[in-house]
């Protein structure tokens, strides 16, 4: 059983020590997850893997169904989450390829399914969202970080926005205004709806781009896909160290 999963891109899954055991369907209450849970060892370490835009990374983040995911990997005994996700960097230190481990996040999205708490409810249920990400599993990807000498920041305020298209500039503006120092369109329900099952829960976000008003001219996927593959490349450095940490 894995205790351990991460949520990411498909690229997680061409990780060179990633062994894959086998893959699970599962279905739930909430409908299909974005695909079958890959089974696998990482590091020494058993972990369970969803790609969040489904493995052939068609999904957008406004349809993905974050409640099936999350309820499919506390069904099969998971407790920590490592969530990877690419984002837009809005703070001067938030430069691309860069990894940041955010401790805040403000929800801009609109129209998804939030909360398990819906429907037939003996009781209304209120969480606490004080620290969106759980401390300790915070501190531990730090570490991480900080031990194979990787220039992360450990800090930051993700702000989560709808997508699936780009920010103007006037957007990039009003969230810089209101504390935020990276843009990116997954954070949310994802975060609140892994507390929600008291899953300890860390998003490790890979700086993609400046974001829009931030950098020179138009944001291009070129671009992004030069950035994501040097991020990735540290996000498997620190996994390595992380993973005899947890």
């Amino acid at each position: 059983m894995s205790e351990i999963a991460i949520i990411g891109g498909t690229g997680l899954t061409r990780l060179g020590s990633l062994e894959i055991a086998r893959r699970e369907v599962i279905h739930t209450p909430y409908g299909e997850p974005s695909g079958p849970v890959t089974h696998g060892h990482l590091f020494g370490r058993d972990v369970a893997f969803i790609p969040r835009h489904g493995p052939g990374h068609t999904i957008p983040p406004h349809q993905v169904n974050y409640r099936a995911n999350l309820w499919a990997l506390q069904h099969i005994g998971v407790s920590r989450v490592i969530a990877v996700a690419a984002v837009g960097g809005i703070g001067d230190e938030m430069f691309p390829a860069r990894l940041v481990i955010p401790d805040q996040i403000i929800d801009y999205t609109w129209s998804r399914a939030h909360t398990f708490y819906e429907g037939n409810l003996k009781q209304v249920t209120h969480v606490d969202f004080t620290e969106p990400y759980s401390p300790d599993l915070r501190q531990a990807m730090i570490q991480a970080c900080i031990a194979v000498g990787i220039d992360a920041v450990g800090h930051g305020t993700y702000g989560a926005t709808q997508g699936p298209r780009l920010e103007s500039t006037a957007e990039i503006n009003r969230l810089a205004r209101d504390g935020c120092d990276l843009v990116g369109m997954t954070g949310m329900p994802e975060a609140g709806l892994a507390r929600e099952l008291g899953l300890s829960y860390a998003t490790c976000a890979v700086v993609a781009n400046w974001a829009a008003g931030r950098g020179e001219g138009e944001i291009t996927m070129d671009e992004v896909g030069r950035n994501l593959d040097a991020g990735m490349r540290d996000v498997a450095r620190m996994l390595e160290a992380l993973m005899p940490r947890l």
